[in-house]
């Protein structure tokens, strides 16, 4: 297959159809492959629009991506005049930023024009992203709301109206501006936003979170741990989350935060009233091996919100000891959990751990006829784990994975195991 580069002898551009294509079908694959191949990441659609804008334009984050790891100029727009930050910035995608801003030692020579794009980020924040839709629109209509993916891991809403659609990430896209132009945003000022939508998986919400916990100071963690006795739900939910992120990017020697989370958490645990405080706190002590955590977890095995119970089903150290009694019979107990979520993921934990009591293999057996497939992989994975024959019945009467399915790479156990038997 030719690879055209998007310009011509005269230096107009033209048409190339096969990246274009590949990015107005967010085909991010057949991208890798033209571009490796030669692909010109400049290229223009038929009507002038660079990939890059295209992208853009089209919400398709990975495709920014991985133009503007090639090369794609951010300098170049389309025909509308629009420079392909501000295109990002105006569209509310914290990913589409981030994608344009990836290199972002070239961008901060270019001061100007990053504080430009954060008064504007800063503006729709400000005005809030209806109210500015409705500005630029001047439509007064209804207007369409829906909760979609930025990324892999967050979550925007995307608002619609008068022709024109954005994503409400505009607070975090500030934050991220800041960033890049090292400025020190207060933490009132970074919780602020994040309340504005309380919701862990939206991007305003973690890149507050996240952001706060990298810096790794006193002065942080305490404002963190003052939250925990704040009347809000909300505000202690953004302290514990703060504080578990903190103890979980320690990655130096002394490791400051191991001593006060573990003690922090086992005292909030006890008297924590909210659900989903009590699960961010639960998830916190779940990063502690120690007797105290467990002995902090053990209550909340039956508690009548799923989150919980989901949090306990994860959190107890497999890596390091055997499972003692009481927690054998709590694992036990949470894989007849009536939630398909707390079977699986306490079968994992026992898969996953020293202990190798027969009851925990039995367990793990009742697990192969669960309604619920991925469970019984699961169950499959840890019976081979814990060199139990059963795993091989239970991978052979596995239903087939449903089209489309990621690959299951836990079921290669089973092969793993057949090698050990083999060999003995």
């Amino acid at each position: 297959m030719g690879v055209s580069t998007g310009v011509d002898m005269s230096g107009e551009v033209y048409f190339d159809p096969f990246l274009i294509s590949a990015v107005r079908a967010r085909d991010t694959d057949a991208m890798e492959n033209l571009l490796l191949a030669g692909a010109d990441p400049d290229v223009h659609d038929e009507r002038g629009t660079p990939a890059l804008c295209l992208a853009i334009e089209l919400y398709a984050g990975t495709a920014a991506r991985l133009l503007a790891e090639h090369g794609a100029d951010p300098e170049q727009y389309g025909p509308d005049g629009v420079p392909p930050l501000r295109k990002a910035v105006d569209s509310g995608s914290p990913t589409l930023v981030e994608a344009v801003l990836h290199d972002e030692s070239r961008w901060r020579q270019r001061k100007a024009e990053l504080l430009e794009m954060q008064n504007l980020a800063q503006h729709w924040h400000e005005m809030g992203t209806e109210a500015e839709l409705r500005r630029r629109t001047g439509a007064q209509g209804p207007l369409a709301r829906t909760r979609v993916q930025d990324d892999e891991f967050t979550v925007v809403n995307e608002l619609s109206l008068g022709g024109l659609t954005v994503r409400d990430g505009h607070a975090a896209i500030l934050t991220h501006l800041e960033a890049t132009l090292d400025v020190q945003t207060s933490f009132e000022e970074l919780m602020d936003r994040a309340l504005t939508r309380p919701d862990q998986q939206h991007a305003v919400w973690l890149t507050s979170t996240i952001l706060l916990a990298n810096r790794r100071d006193q002065d942080t963690w305490d404002a963190a741990a003052a939250l925990r006795v704040h009347p809000d739900p909300a505000h202690r939910l953004f302290g514990a989350e703060v504080l578990r992120l903190t103890h979980l990017f320690d990655e130096s020697d002394e490791e400051p935060f191991a001593g006060p989370a573990l003690e922090l958490f086992v005292d909030w645990s006890g008297r924590e009233s909210d659900a989903a405080v009590l699960t961010e706190v639960l998830v916190g002590l779940a990063d502690h091996a120690d007797p105290r955590a467990d002995a902090a977890l053990l209550p909340y095995d039956s508690h009548p919100d799923v989150r919980v119970r989901r949090a306990v089903a994860s959190a107890f150290d497999q890596w390091s000891r055997a499972f003692s009694p009481v927690i054998r019979e709590t694992l036990l107990g949470l894989m007849t959990d009536p939630d398909a979520e707390v079977r699986q993921r306490a079968c994992h934990t026992v898969a996953d751990g020293r202990s190798r009591d027969p009851t925990l293999a039995d367990g793990m057996a009742e697990l192969l006829d669960d309604p619920i497939r991925q469970v019984r992989v699961v169950a499959v994975y840890g019976l081979a784990l814990h060199d139990d024959e059963r795993c091989v019945e239970g991978a052979g009467r596995l239903p087939p994975a449903p089209p489309g399915a990621p690959y299951e790479y836990d079921l290669d156990e089973v092969w793993r195991y057949k090698l050990r038997r083999d060999d003995r």
